[in-house]
């Protein structure tokens, strides 16, 4: 079975992939683990920026239906201290460039768009191979072969694909989330809202923190971060709901109960994903026939840049090929020239970010921060 365009992975990248190259007359196949789009919950809020998310959905002809899904209110943030005194309140005055959206529901808009079968799900890519002439074979579990002249790997950390580019592997870097959420929190748990907020909580201290955000109606979704190796975690039995959030909230002893509680009496088991990296700076020869974008590309500490960098790889990726129908090389070479070091400099970028957040003079480092980048022109 031989197809256009093979793409492996049906997060966001793959998907706005596919759809640029469905607008510009392109038929692509887009190959996904997952057995439905239904299949597992799809993350948090997610804050698209008006310099990289916004123009690959305007390329993809979405902005209209992205609109539609933005919640209002949400990019006010708020940093507290331990005991909960506010130490910075920013307000959504509705000016700023990264309106809030529901991960699951831009993915959503994405598959609406795409024609019928453009998506096969069930398909776990188990085995890639390359079978000459710039072509290559990807093996799924469910037994089917696909030979492809054009294959990307949009197939997120542990991308099947990469090995073809890459013998770069994720590391874990030291710190780990732990999410939870609390449910119709308006009502049951007001002292914690009113903290939270209308739109982000962020509670920090020296390799820690409380992070949260309000989804839609009274939802508020943690991110608990613990700087720690992962041998600490696994001391945890994370299968006993309610011992792993107490183990969790040990280490906020004396902070403010109605941070603490975003741990104790969240409404879902306390979830632990660990972080990973690829080295800052991962790049590859041209190999013909074969390409990666997001994740599979350029993994790096969560920044706020993951998934706009996944939307825009997926448009810049779609434009070069659309540019250049003739001659595939061209628009790979075209495409990972200007993807390396978008994903350098956003990798860059979130370990400033994580070092502000999380290092020795955590708030504090975080609100000069701020205030510095407020006067910058």
């Amino acid at each position: 079975m031989t197809t256009d365009v093979t793409i492996i992975g049906a997060g966001l990248g793959g998907l706005t992939l596919a759809r640029v190259l469905h607008v510009h007359g392109i038929p692509a196949t887009v190959y996904e683990a997952e057995a439905a789009p239904t299949a597992r919950a799809q993350g948090g809020m997610l804050d698209i920026h008006d310099y990289n998310g916004q123009p690959a959905l305007q390329a993809a002809g979405l902005t209209d239906e992205f609109r539609g899904l933005i919640l209002e209110g949400r990019e006010a943030m708020r940093v507290l201290d331990r005991d909960g005194t506010v130490l910075l309140d920013e307000p959504d005055d509705g000016t700023g460039g990264r309106p809030e959206v529901q991960r699951g529901e831009l993915r959503q808009i994405l598959l609406d768009s795409l024609p019928a079968g453009t998506v096969r799900w069930g398909h776990k890519a188990d085995g890639v191979r390359t079978v000459g002439d710039a072509r290559h074979e990807v093996a799924f579990a469910n037994g089917v072969t696909v030979v492809t002249s054009l294959l990307v790997g949009a197939d997120g950390a542990w991308s099947r694909v990469r090995p073809l580019l890459s013998d770069a592997t994720p590391e874990y870097i030291g710190r780990s989330f732990i999410e939870t959420y609390l449910f119709d929190s308006d009502a049951r748990h007001p002292a914690t809202a009113k903290a939270v907020g209308g739109g982000s909580l962020l509670a920090l201290a020296p390799g820690k923190g409380i992070q949260a955000h309000r989804e839609r109606g009274g939802t508020l979704h943690t991110y608990v971060a613990l700087t720690e190796p992962q041998d600490w975690f696994a001391a945890i039995d994370f299968t006993d709901a309610a011992a792993a959030a107490a183990r969790i909230a040990q280490e906020f002893d004396g902070w403010a109960p109605e941070l603490t509680a975003l741990i104790t009496e969240g409404d879902t088991a306390p979830a632990l994903r660990h972080l990973y990296a690829l080295p800052i700076g991962h790049q590859w020869d041209r190999v013909p026939g074969v390409t990666l974008l997001g994740d599979a590309a350029h993994l790096s500490a969560p920044n706020g840049e993951g998934a706009n960098l996944a939307l825009q790889d997926g448009a810049e990726l779609g434009k070069a090929i659309a540019a250049h129908p003739d001659d595939v090389e061209a628009a790979l070479t075209e495409y990972e020239q200007a993807m390396f070091p978008r994903g350098t400099e956003a990798a860059t970028d979130g370990t400033r970010l994580h070092e502000l957040l999380f290092g020795d003079h955590t708030p504090h480092s975080l609100i000069t921060a701020f205030a510095e980048d407020e006067q910058t022109p």
